[in-house]
């Protein structure tokens, strides 16, 4: 069973906005947070928030853009995305942050163009 299930993608104009949800099979007790894929690159960090909620880190492209939160009562992790780029298109993921592992969810398409 995957830990992580999302939801929320979907096809934008540049310099719109999108807020993915991922819902947690169980209480979201530890740093989680979400990731991306675009076609032909590696998958990469995009932003985690830690268990208290009161910590929370991006990656530089993605920094003033996007807001990560999450709903403990929902068990579920949101990543609201502001003034998306092209660069912006690619599968994203979320589960436990850091991640190494192979157990991830299918993941919800954004694609963000003109």
């Amino acid at each position: 069973q995957v830990p992580f299930v999302e939801s929320g993608g979907g096809s934008v104009q540049p310099g719109g906005s999108l807020n993915l949800s991922c819902t947690a099979s169980t209480t979201i007790y530890a740093t989680a947070g979400w990731y991306r894929q675009a076609p032909g690159k590696e998958r990469e960090f995009v932003a985690y928030m830690v268990r208290s909620g009161r910590l929370e880190y991006y990656h530089n492209d993605v920094k003033g853009r996007f807001t990560i939160s999450k709903d403990d009562a929902k068990n579920t992790l949101y990543l609201q995305m502001n003034s998306l780029t092209p660069e912006d298109t690619a599968t994203y993921y979320c589960n436990w942050y850091p991640y190494s592992g192979s157990s991830w969810g299918r993941g919800t398409q954004v694609t963000v163009s003109s």
